[in-house]
C-alpha cells in the first residue's frame, strides 16, 4: 500500500496546476468576424467597421477567425489587392457561408469579400496577428461580444474546474 506524505501530495498538486496553467495559455481563440454581424457589407456610413472590429482584438498564431455570411465569400489577399479590392488569384478563398482562416505565422493579412462591389462598400479588413513571444497572455484579448470568442474543445465547467484548482492551491503552498 502506498503510503504520501502531505508534503509529497501538495508538490503533485502544485505540478499539476501548472501544467493546466500552461495547457489554457496555449489555447487558440477563435474569432467570429463582425461579432453577431458576421461578415455583411457595412452600413453606407460605417466602411471601417471590420477594421475597428479587428483593432479592437488581439490576435495571436494559432487563432482562428470565423467568416459567417449568406450568398457572399471571402478572400485572403494581398495588400496590394486590398487597396485595389480585386483579386484573381487569392491566397484563400471560401464561399461555404461558414469558412475558418487559421493565422499560421505573424504578419498583417488582408481580407476582403469576393463579391463585386461589396469591397469597395467596405467588407474588407486586415488583421495583424502577433508571435506568442511577442505578447504576454494577458494581451491575448477579445471583443466584449460574447459571439466573438469561443475557446474550442474547452468548457466552461473546465475553466471553472481549472480555477478552482489554483484557488485551492495557493491555500497550500
Amino acid at each position: 500500500m502506498a503510503h504520501f506524505s502531505i508534503n509529497s501530495v501538495n508538490v503533485m498538486f502544485l505540478f499539476l496546476s501548472i501544467f493546466s496553467s500552461l495547457y489554457y495559455l496555449s489555447v487558440s481563440l477563435e474569432f467570429q468576424v463582425g461579432g453577431t454581424q458576421g461578415w455583411v457589407v457595412p452600413p453606407a456610413n460605417d466602411t471601417k467597421f471590420y477594421n475597428d472590429w479587428a483593432s479592437e482584438n488581439r490576435f495571436l498564431v494559432g487563432d482562428i477567425i470565423r467568416f459567417k455570411y449568406k450568398k457572399d465569400s471571402v478572400m485572403e489577399v494581398t495588400e496590394k489587392e486590398y487597396k485595389n479590392c480585386n483579386s484573381t488569384r487569392p491566397k484563400f478563398f471560401s464561399n461555404t457561408g461558414n469558412s475558418a482562416f487559421r493565422f499560421d505565422h505573424s504578419r498583417s493579412f488582408y481580407f476582403i469579400s469576393g463579391v463585386s462591389g461589396h469591397c469597395e462598400k467596405g467588407q474588407k479588413m486586415i488583421v495583424k496577428v502577433i508571435a506568442y513571444e511577442d505578447s504576454t497572455p494577458s494581451d491575448h484579448k477579445s471583443s466584449a461580444s460574447p459571439a466573438a470568442v469561443s475557446v474550442p474543445g474547452v468548457s466552461k465547467q473546465a475553466i471553472v474546474l481549472h480555477l478552482v484548482y489554483l484557488y485551492v492551491a495557493s491555500y497550500l503552498f
